[in-house]
């Protein structure tokens, strides 16, 4: 039956949830060139680079904004994920449960699952603004928080099935994907922008800087919309992926790196689609503000198809398509994480069905600048406590995994560490008005400091079964 034989492919899935990766089966640095490449080249660049346009950054702002904070971001993945990863060669999922323990680490990943789960449904979402294109869908506008029609629903659900099937094959699926979609995605994002820059008044290299200014990234924002400056550019690249890198989750993807160093690949998908596509994207809105008179419809699809035809559709759908792929396939090992006796795939065929449940809602996709700079912050606190517990216990005298190794369930100092820092971080929005965007680094070191403290006060609290420091 071909339906036994699918299950038993993917039973044949080894993902090494729980065991280092063997050696044999490393990946060389094509394979995070390309998944980098393909992650970050994206449904979400066709968001991101018009709601910069939508909230007035200036073209200086944004072009000094992005180049700093997309090299901060890659110097984040290469220094402070990469090695961890390459070290000890297994999830982040495990590395927590190690350190915090078992019930700890389960409600953990339980938040991780459903962040995951919500950011490729907002993927997933801007792909189906380009499927409902040949129906003649109606497409959400900035407004929107609920699914407008049926049709809406079927476009998020079909997309939705493909992706999930795809992330359900593992890893090594994933990459080929990636490999295959990013060179093609990116030439789409930059013939587009191409192709339209003479109708915004651009006819040749020297018009390009006045246009930019007085066209496209005026510094006035939309209405309903704040105003941006060259920090909230800056310290959005930076942390627009704070989750991945600081926050540790890429540990599950760069354990199969054969060397630390292949951390910098993440520069392809920070300057091919958080640089060019950004700005590529946010050159095609600016377009479409002044054809429809600031209209406050928000659709990549028809946006793209409008500058690049049916090519720049299809590369909507497929740009989605593979930033959700990895994504969903992260909340599938954190859920797989709390049920060990599941399959992978199984775990990751649960997170599908959330994802695009909440791929439904249009306002995932509106309000995505807001989400993404918290949902890293929400996950940041614990990728400072493995950092600390790697680098800096063993230095003090302290255990590392000492969850592991006293045999505990739930780490008090880790679960102190990540409600106090998020409680600081609330404090610091809510009284001194310091928004999301600027709370990521006094955050990463709030909680370094506090895991400090904590552990010093909580290893000579539970009692350890012997001498050492655990490796």
């Amino acid at each position: 039956m071909p339906e036994k034989s699918l299950t038993k492919r993917l039973d044949a899935v080894h993902e090494y949830e729980r065991t280092p990766i063997p050696p044999e089966k490393l990946k060389g640095a094509k394979s995070f060139w390309g998944m980098y490449a393909g992650e970050h080249t994206a449904g979400t660049e066709f968001v991101i680079g018009p709601l910069f346009v939508a909230h007035g950054v200036t073209a200086a702002d944004l072009v000094a904004g992005l180049l700093i904070g997309n090299v901060l971001a890659v110097l984040s993945w290469a220094f402070i994920c990469a090695p961890v990863a390459t070290k000890t060669r297994i999830t982040l999922y495990y590395q927590l449960e190690k350190i915090c323990g078992a019930r700890l680490a389960a409600v953990y990943n339980v938040v991780n699952a459903l962040m995951f789960c919500f950011l490729a449904g907002s993927m997933i979402a801007v792909s189906a603004t380009a499927v409902g294109m040949p129906f003649g869908l109606a497409m959400p506008s900035l407004g929107d928080w609920l699914p407008n029609s049926i049709g809406w629903i079927v476009a998020v659900a079909i997309i939705g099935s493909i992706t999930t099937v795809v992330a359900m094959f593992g890893y090594g699926l994933v990459s080929r994907v990636a490999n295959v979609a990013a060179p093609w995605m990116i030439l789409v994002f930059i013939a587009a922008a191409v192709a339209v820059l003479p109708e915004l008044g651009v006819h040749s290299l020297a018009d390009f800087w006045p246009v930019a200014k007085e066209k496209i990234w005026t510094g006035v924002p939309l209405t309903g919309q704040s105003k941006f400056s060259f920090w909230h550019v800056m310290f959005f690249a930076w942390f627009a992926n704070m989750a991945m890198h600081i926050g540790m989750a890429d540990m599950s993807i760069l354990r199969y790196a054969k060397k630390w160093q292949h951390g910098f690949a993440s520069s392809a998908g920070m300057f091919m689609g958080h640089y060019i596509a950004w700005l590529a994207s946010g050159i095609l809105y600016a377009l479409f503000l002044l054809e429809s008179n600031q209209s406050a419809e928000f659709a990549p699809g028809p946006i793209a198809y409008r500058a690049a035809g049916v090519a720049g559709a299809i590369c909507v759908v497929i740009a989605g398509w593979t930033t959700a792929n990895p994504t969903i396939y992260r909340a599938g090992l954190a859920v797989q994480a709390i049920r060990p006796g599941w399959k992978t795939w199984k775990a990751t065929l649960l997170v599908g069905a959330i994802t695009t449940l909440a791929a439904c809602f249009p306002a995932l996709v509106m309000k995505l600048l807001d989400f993404v700079a918290l949902y890293g912050l929400i996950l940041m606190p614990m990728g400072a406590v493995i950092i600390i517990d790697f680098y800096v216990l063993p230095k003090m005298n302290l255990r590392q995994n000492h969850a592991e190794f006293a045999g505990v369930s739930f780490s008090a100092a880790a679960a102190l560490t990540w409600i106090l820092t998020l409680g600081t971080c609330l404090f610091l929005n809510i009284s001194l008005g310091i928004e999301v965007f600027f709370l990521g680094l006094p955050g990463w070191f709030i909680a370094a400091l506090l895991y400090v403290v904590l552990s010093k006060w909580y290893q000579g609290k539970v009692k350890n079964p012997g001498p050492g420091v655990a490796g």
